[in-house]
C-alpha cells in the first residue's frame, strides 16, 4: 500500500492527452479553455452616456453660476441603439440622451435628468437652463475603457462559468477553443448490484454509476454506462478492455471487485495488459483499495473504485476529478480553509477524507464541524455535509482551532477563486 502523496505523484506523471475543439460561446458552460481568449473589439464600442440626461458642450458653461444662467435649446433626442446624430450642434444647444446612447459629435458632458432645470413642463419644454459650471466628460463612458482590442479576456485553463459567457457574448466572441470532453466508460461489478427498485436484503441498489454520471451534467466528460459485471465475468471484462483499446474511450472506471476477496477480479485482469503505470491500494480512508493503471503506449487509463458508495464518492473527489481537470489543463484547485471545531485523531500513516460541514460564524470565521457517522457505509452524514475535510498523513492529533483544508462535495473550489 502506498501513500496518498505517492499515488498523486504517479497520477501527475500519467495524464492522458485530450484534444481541442471549437464550440459556440453560448454553449461553453463548464468547458475548459484550450488557449487564451483575446478581445477583438473595443468595449464600450464608442463614447456613450452613463445615465439619462442632456448632452452639452462643457465650454458653454464655463462662465455660468447662480446669478448668470443660460438657456440651452433642446435640438434632438437619442435613445440607446439610435444611430448617432451627425448634425452640427451649436453653442447653447443640448440633446436629450438616454443611458448607453452614443454621444453626438461636439458634445462632451452629460447633465443628469434629476439635476436638469426646465423653463416649463418637462414634456413640453423646448429649453433647459443651466446655472453652474459643468465638468468636462461628466457622466461619459469612454470607448474601450473596459476592454480594448487585443486585451486578454479569459486565460487558458479556465473552467468557463456564466459570467464568462456574459463577457464572451457582450464582446461578440462567437467561437472559443476548448478541450474536448473525455469519454468515460463505467462498469459496476458484483452479483449483489441491482437496478431494480424493490430488492431483497441480500442485494444492493446500483448507486455508484448514477453518482458518477451526475457529474456529466457539468459538461466535464461524456458518460457511457457499461452495465453490471457479475462475479464470474472476469473474462468478459478482459474482452471488453481489449476491444476498447482502439476505441474513442479515454477512461474506464469500475466500481467494486478490487479488494483481495475471492471474486475481486479487477486487479488480476488489469495486470494482464501491458501497463506503464500502476498502483493498487492507497493509505487513505475511505477508499483504500483504489486501483489505477495506464496502458502502455496507449492514451487510456483505468480507475478501479471500491464498491462502497461513500468510498466511491471520496475516490472520485480526490483522485478522478483532479486527474480529469489536470488532463484538461484546468487551473489547479486550491482548498478552502476553515478552523476545526472539534478535536480529531487518526492513524499517522493514513490520509483521511472526513464528511464535514463548513459553517460561517456571525463574526465571519469559517468553522469546520466533523459530523457524526464517519463509517464508510453511512450516507446520512454525507447528505448533511457540504465539504470533505482533508487530514493528511504524518500526523495523528488535530487540535480544536487548527486550520484545516476543505474541498466542496459537488463542485470544484476553483469556482470560488
Amino acid at each position: 500500500m502506498i501513500s496518498y502523496q505517492k499515488a498523486k505523484n504517479i497520477l501527475n506523471k500519467s495524464f492522458i492527452k485530450i484534444g481541442d475543439e471549437f464550440v459556440h460561446s453560448k454553449n461553453c458552460l463548464n468547458r475548459v479553455t484550450a488557449s487564451d481568449v483575446f478581445c477583438d473589439v473595443n468595449y464600450p464600442a464608442g463614447d456613450n452616456a452613463a445615465l439619462d440626461g442632456f448632452a452639452i458642450n462643457f465650454k458653454d458653461t464655463l462662465k455660468l453660476n447662480k446669478k448668470n444662467f443660460k438657456k440651452f435649446k433642446i435640438v434632438g433626442s437619442m435613445r440607446a441603439g439610435d444611430k448617432p446624430i451627425n448634425k452640427k450642434v451649436h453653442k447653447f444647444e443640448a440633446i436629450e440622451i438616454m443611458t448607453g446612447a452614443i454621444i453626438p459629435k461636439g458634445l462632451n458632458s452629460i447633465i443628469p435628468i434629476e439635476e436638469t432645470n426646465f423653463l416649463s413642463n418637462r414634456k413640453q419644454s423646448k429649453y433647459i437652463f443651466i446655472n453652474k459650471k459643468i465638468k468636462k466628460y461628466q457622466n461619459v463612458r469612454f470607448l474601450g475603457t473596459d476592454y480594448k482590442k487585443k486585451d486578454l479576456v479569459i486565460r487558458k485553463g479556465t473552467i468557463l462559468q456564466p459570467n464568462h459567457i456574459l463577457a464572451l457574448r457582450t464582446l461578440g466572441i462567437e467561437k472559443i477553443k476548448v478541450k474536448k470532453k473525455p469519454n468515460i466508460l463505467f462498469f459496476s461489478t458484483g452479483n449483489e448490484i441491482s437496478n431494480v427498485k424493490n430488492i431483497p436484503n441480500w442485494k444492493v441498489r446500483n448507486s455508484n454509476s448514477h453518482y458518477i454520471k451526475a457529474f456529466e451534467n457539468n459538461s466535464f466528460f461524456n458518460f457511457v454506462n457499461g452495465g453490471i459485471l457479475k462475479d464470474h465475468q472476469s473474462e468478459l471484462f478482459k474482452k471488453k478492455i481489449s476491444k476498447l483499446i482502439n476505441s474513442n474511450i479515454d477512461m474506464i472506471i469500475t466500481s467494486g471487485a478490487i479488494s483481495a476477496g475471492k471474486f475481486d477480479f479487477i486487479p488480476n485482469v488489469v495486470k494482464t495488459f501491458k501497463l506503464s503505470k500502476f498502483f493498487s491500494g492507497v493509505a487513505i480512508r475511505p477508499g483504500k483499495p483504489i486501483l489505477f493503471a495506464k496502458l502502455l503506449n496507449k492514451n487510456k487509463i483505468i480507475f478501479g473504485l471500491p464498491g462502497n458508495p461513500l468510498s466511491t464518492a471520496a475516490c472520485y473527489r480526490f483522485f478522478i476529478h483532479p486527474y480529469l481537470m489536470s488532463s484538461l489543463g484546468a487551473n489547479p484547485e486550491k482548498p478552502i480553509q476553515g478552523v476545526l471545531k472539534n478535536k480529531f485523531t487518526k492513524k499517522r500513516h493514513l490520509t483521511r477524507f472526513i464528511k464535514a460541514k463548513l459553517i460561517k460564524t456571525n463574526s465571519g470565521k469559517l468553522v469546520v464541524e466533523i459530523l457524526k457517522g464517519q463509517e464508510s457505509f453511512k450516507i446520512k452524514s454525507f447528505v448533511n455535509s457540504n465539504v470533505w475535510a482533508f487530514f493528511p498523513e504524518g500526523k495523528t492529533i488535530f487540535k480544536k482551532g487548527e486550520v484545516i483544508d476543505c474541498y466542496f462535495n459537488n463542485f470544484l473550489n476553483t469556482h470560488l477563486i
